[in-house]
């Protein structure tokens, strides 16, 4: 037999809801399911292309089109955006005629950002064609090699974007998001890469796209922060010093391995290339007597220890190699023939002595270049 309080239970199961109460709710759980639905799609429409359903004649011009027109596709544009742009400057005739090309397109994805050459009232496949063809992208591009100085870098931005070199020497670093370990100074921090600007772009937008991209690939190589500025100049004495890939790791070796207290070195680095840094020389092989006693601090010849920050910007490969140079006791390599770039390490100053003559020889042999 059931207790009251279970016959209670089964009395309120059995309970039938009020059909008009149930209907009532079924209607509003509909009506925010709608009212969702509308907000979620006027969120989502700005990131898609307007579809052009119900508009199968939209208008389009016929042809190549004439003259010519600039115009700058924005990073991250998507095929609506792209189409108000062009229909905007009179390249096509309506948004929804390019974005029906587009759709009939499978290419289309592969549109990259950046300023085309397009000509006046062009068909859309037209448009669309020159949008997917490269020789029409106007690569604003500009090569900032590995181990190029502040002041070469400011050189190869200004020669390749129309500025002048004094536009770039006025941005202060401290309007520049630099690392902690920069210490205010860009040496070092602008990377070496090659690099896209549009035609508006200005110089400090520039350089803090470079020290962006050195901040991306640190963060790659999970160089922590405090360790940072140490790496960075030890890879600008191996970038600086070595002229192959494979000799890098092994610079980075001999920097180590000078670094530690040893009769030989005393700890003195003694390299040629933090001494070109400091008088912003190239073009010489060597180093003079009066050069290596420069009491500067960045001179490794005049002081033990790390120089006193970067003395150029480091590629990658340098600092993996700082990060990990190669096993080995060497603690003195030469470059023998600066022509080539072949380069010699030894274990001890006997051996180096044997790299130097070859040295010496090629020096007597090119006379203008030591």
């Amino acid at each position: 037999m059931l207790e009251p309080e279970e016959q209670l239970f089964r009395r309120r199961r059995r309970r039938r809801r009020n059909p008009l109460l149930v209907g009532l709710s079924l209607l509003l759980a509909g009506a925010l399911v709608v009212t969702a639905s509308v907000f979620a799609f006027g969120w989502m429409r700005d990131l898609l292309p307007t579809v052009s359903v119900g508009e199968p004649t939209a208008q389009d011009y016929e042809g190549a089109g004439t003259g010519e027109v600039m115009i700058e596709v924005p990073q991250g544009a998507g095929g609506g955006q792209i189409a108000e742009i062009l229909a905007e400057n009179d390249v096509v005739a309506s948004a929804s005629a390019f974005t029906a090309a587009l759709q009939a397109d499978p290419r289309s994805s592969a549109i990259q950002p950046g300023t085309y050459r397009m000509a006046n009232q062009m068909s859309s496949e037209a448009a669309l064609g020159r949008l997917l063809d490269g020789n029409y992208r106007e690569i604003d591009g500009v090569t900032i090699r590995e181990g190029l100085w502040v002041a070469e870098t400011f050189a190869a931005l200004a020669e390749a974007t129309g500025n002048e070199v004094a536009d770039y020497e006025a941005v202060d670093p401290a309007s520049l998001d630099l690392p902690d370990a920069a210490e205010g100074e860009l040496e070092g921090f602008l990377y070496p890469s090659t690099y896209e600007f549009g035609p508006d772009t200005t110089p400090q937008e520039q350089l803090q796209t470079l020290v962006d991209q050195g901040r991306a690939v640190h963060d790659e190589l999970g160089i922590p922060d405090d360790e940072l500025r140490e790496i960075i100049i030890k890879a600008s004495i191996v970038q600086g010093e070595g002229a192959f890939s494979e000799d890098l790791p092994k610079v980075a070796r001999v920097v180590e391995n000078r670094l530690e207290p040893n009769p030989e070195t005393n700890g003195y680095l003694q390299m040629d290339s933090t001494v070109h840094f400091i008088y912003q020389e190239r073009g010489l092989a060597g180093t003079t007597d009066e050069q290596r006693a420069n009491p500067d601090p960045h001179n490794t010849y005049a002081h033990p220890g790390l120089p006193a920050g970067p003395i150029n910007s480091p590629g990658e490969e340098a600092i993996r190699a700082a990060m990990d140079p190669e096993p080995g006791d060497w603690l003195y390599f030469v470059t023998v023939d600066p022509s080539t770039g072949e380069t010699r390490f030894a274990t001890d100053w006997e051996g180096h002595q044997e790299n130097v003559q070859l040295f010496q020889q090629w020096c007597q042999d090119n006379p203008d270049q030591c």
